[in-house]
């Protein structure tokens, strides 16, 4: 997670909540009184019970928003909190980054009284995803060197009820998938390094598959080859909520 401190400069202009996603993640917190964010980057998606937030990178503690829980400098790894210090633990879109999967999981699990939340993707489904599978195999590779899957998670908090988490076509958190419907995004640098993914595969390597896209868009290829897309409302293209019930 310490990439942010190169990566995350400009992370809060285009990673703003999107509501319909924060209403799934409010209704998997479910009635806890207190709130525990790890790996809460600048804070997208805490609900008012949040009594704490834990990130590595003090770039993103940085933006975090005036009014915001307070944050503790720490990994997931090792969070320096008493057993059963809140009544749940989230963590969105950050396991990924995690230098020890087992360690991290098991912390949720020490810190929390009664529910865990975990926000990530299905790899199986996500590599599907036009962008990967047509203009950025680099991406994709890189990608899979760091996914993990939902049921290695699963089995780490000892059993989870998976729910699907569909991404709206206007989505305003600029996470890898967010822009299915709007490519021309994707050439928008700005919007790539906000996007782990493409930030840490580098400029370089999407080079190429940038230049396709943006030469399918011109000619009007893209819109032609995913016409049944610009229907759709909202797509699956693999994110996850994992909720781990303790009690």
């Amino acid at each position: 997670m310490k990439a942010y401190n190169s990566i995350g400069a400009t992370y809060s202009y285009t990673r703003r909540p999107d509501p319909r996603i924060g209403g799934a993640i409010r209704q998997a917190l479910g009635g806890a009184g207190t709130v525990i964010n790890v790996g809460a980057g600048a804070g997208s998606y805490e609900p008012p019970q949040t009594v704490l937030a834990v990130e590595p990178s003090s770039v993103m503690i940085a933006q975090r928003p005036a009014g915001s829980a307070p944050a503790v400098e720490a990994s997931a790894e090792s969070i320096p909190l008493a057993d059963d210090s809140a009544d749940a633990v989230m963590a969105l879109l950050t396991v990924h980054h995690w230098d020890d999967l087992e360690a991290g999981v098991g912390e949720l699990l020490r810190i929390a009284r009664q529910r865990v939340v975990i926000f990530t993707w299905d790899q199986t489904v996500f590599r599907r995803f036009w962008l990967l599978d047509e203009y950025l195999p680099e991406a994709a590779a890189f990608d899979e060197t760091r996914a993990v899957a939902v049921e290695r998670l699963t089995a780490l908090l000892g059993g989870a009820r998976l729910e699907t988490v569909p991404i709206p076509h206007d989505c305003s958190d600029g996470f890898g998938a967010a822009f299915w419907r709007r490519p021309e995004a994707y050439l928008d640098p700005q919007v790539r390094a906000g996007i782990s993914m493409l930030a840490l595969t580098g400029e370089e390597l999407l080079r190429p598959g940038l230049a396709r896209l943006s030469d399918d868009l011109s000619s009007g290829l893209w819109y032609e080859r995913h016409a049944d897309l610009l229907n759709f409302e909202a797509l699956d293209a693999g994110y996850r909520l994992l909720v781990a019930e303790l009690q």
